[in-house]
């Protein structure tokens, strides 16, 4: 039995051809889903031209992973001020850019209209929701105001189409206040090797248990099955 199982890359700068090879990865060679980008050469996914691919994932029923990326050239100076570049290029990655820019790229794709249009669309984003669970009450509350063409408010939509990893969040703030925002059924256990390592997450999923804050069958599910479900593989017993 196969031990791993695998996302595809696709060439999101040729959306036709990413939805070609989507199709080639899952039908030919098993995978799973994808993962892309939050971004193409600074362009958000929002736009018309990249909607066969959300059709293609849809039309396969495998999941997308919307993964940050080093910021575009031109998102930099946002970023530079009064301090040095590595400062710069921190806020711009793992410090806060990385997370809050993924958030934004859901909040656009939702806005777009892309879920009335994909309802069984299953999106996947990573480190314990990419600061929306924090934020989601307040987002929620103004959303209609924004997008009042959607079919699908953004809160059905969070809790439809959205599963969510840890991801390297190896802290138990983040976990209760997604615990409090997620269905137990929609979050993922995830290492982020190379920049987490194993050790670091079962030391986590060691102290998850401790805690107390979900049951063990619940562990289970954010840890494995929950994954079995979504992506369609099994652990060997």
């Amino acid at each position: 039995q196969p031990r791993y199982a695998a996302f595809a890359l696709l060439p999101m700068a040729s959306p036709s051809s990413a939805a070609s090879e989507l199709e080639r990865c899952v039908k030919q060679h098993k995978f799973v889903g994808a993962l892309i980008n939050n971004h193409c050469n600074g362009t958000f996914y929002d736009g018309e031209s990249f909607r066969p691919v959300f059709a293609k994932a849809e039309e396969l029923d495998v999941p997308i992973y919307i993964h940050p990326t080093f910021a575009a050239d031109e998102w930099m100076p946002h970023y530079r001020g009064n301090f040095g570049e590595k400062a710069a290029i921190m806020m711009s990655i793992a410090a806060w850019g990385w997370h809050s820019e993924t958030g934004l790229h859901v909040l656009r794709l939702w806005a777009s209209g892309l879920f009335d249009e994909y309802p069984k669309l299953k999106i996947i984003i990573g480190h314990m929701g990419e600061m929306l669970p924090y934020q989601l009450d307040r987002i929620i509350s103004t959303s209609a105001s924004w997008a009042p063409d959607n079919k699908r408010g953004l809160e059905q939509v969070w809790k439809e189409n959205f599963w969510i990893t840890t991801s390297g969040m190896f802290s138990l703030a983040p976990l209760s206040c997604l615990l409090r925002m997620c269905e137990r059924d929609r979050i993922l256990y995830s290492v982020d090797y190379p920049f987490s390592g194993n050790e670091k997450g079962l030391k986590f999923i060691q102290e998850v248990e401790a805690s107390g804050m979900v049951s063990k069958e619940e562990l289970e599910m954010i840890c494995f099955k929950n994954a079995e479900k979504l992506l369609g593989v099994h652990l060997p017993q």
